[in-house]
C-alpha cells in the first residue's frame, strides 16, 4: 500500500446529504475515527485551460489529476480518478487500488493542502507531453488520527500526458518525496 502525505482543503461539516427527510446530525461526530472527513472534490474552476489541447492544458490537467488523488485517498471514494489515466499508467492504477482498499477510519490520510511550487512541461518520445511538477502537502491539523500539522512535505510528479478524446489523461508517472520546495 502506498504510504503518503494525503489531500485537498477540508470544508464544514456535512448535512448528511440524504432524501431520507432524517435530521442532521451536522456531520456526525467529529471525534470519530470511523467517518471519513468530509474532503470537497477539487474545482475545475480551478485549473484553467486542462480541457484544452496545449502544454499548459496538460500541465493543469495533471495538477487537478494529483489534487483529485489526494481527495481520494482522504475520503476512501476512488470514483472521481476513473478515466483519468490510461491503462498502462501503473503507478496512477496503483493509487487508485490503494484508495479501494483503504478502510474508513485512521486508513484514509489526513486532509491536506496542495501548495504549488513550480510545474513545467517537456517534449516527450513518448508521451504528447511530459509534465513536472513540484508541491507541497500540508495538514490541516484535523486529520482522522488528530494531530497537529507538522512541516509540508516537498514533492515532485512527473508525468507523461497524452490528449485522447479531448481530454488530458495519464500515460504514465512517477511520484515521491522531494528535496526541493
Amino acid at each position: 500500500m502506498t504510504t503518503a502525505p494525503p489531500s485537498i482543503d477540508i470544508s464544514g461539516s456535512s448535512d448528511g446529504g440524504g432524501d431520507d427527510g432524517a435530521a442532521s446530525d451536522g456531520g456526525g461526530d467529529e471525534a470519530s475515527p470511523s467517518a471519513a472527513p468530509d474532503v470537497p472534490a477539487p474545482d475545475p474552476a480551478d485549473y484553467p485551460g486542462m480541457d484544452e489541447n496545449t502544454n499548459e492544458g496538460a500541465v493543469q490537467a495533471f495538477r487537478f489529476y494529483i489534487a483529485t488523488v489526494y481527495q481520494a485517498h482522504s475520503t476512501g471514494d476512488s470514483a472521481p480518478l476513473a478515466g483519468m489515466y490510461r491503462e498502462t499508467c501503473e503507478s496512477c492504477a496503483g493509487l487508485e487500488q490503494d484508495v479501494q482498499e483503504l478502510e474508513q477510519g485512521d486508513d484514509l490520510w489526513p486532509a491536506t493542502t496542495i501548495i504549488d511550487v513550480w510545474s513545467d512541461p517537456y517534449e516527450s518520445e513518448s508521451f504528447d507531453v511530459e509534465v513536472s511538477y513540484g508541491f507541497r502537502l500540508s495538514t490541516d491539523g484535523r486529520s482522522n488520527g488528530g494531530g497537529d500539522s507538522g512541516d509540508p512535505t516537498a514533492m515532485t510528479a512527473i508525468a507523461g500526458m497524452d490528449w485522447e478524446d479531448g481530454r488530458w489523461v495519464v500515460g504514465g508517472m512517477q511520484i515521491g518525496e522531494s528535496e526541493h520546495g
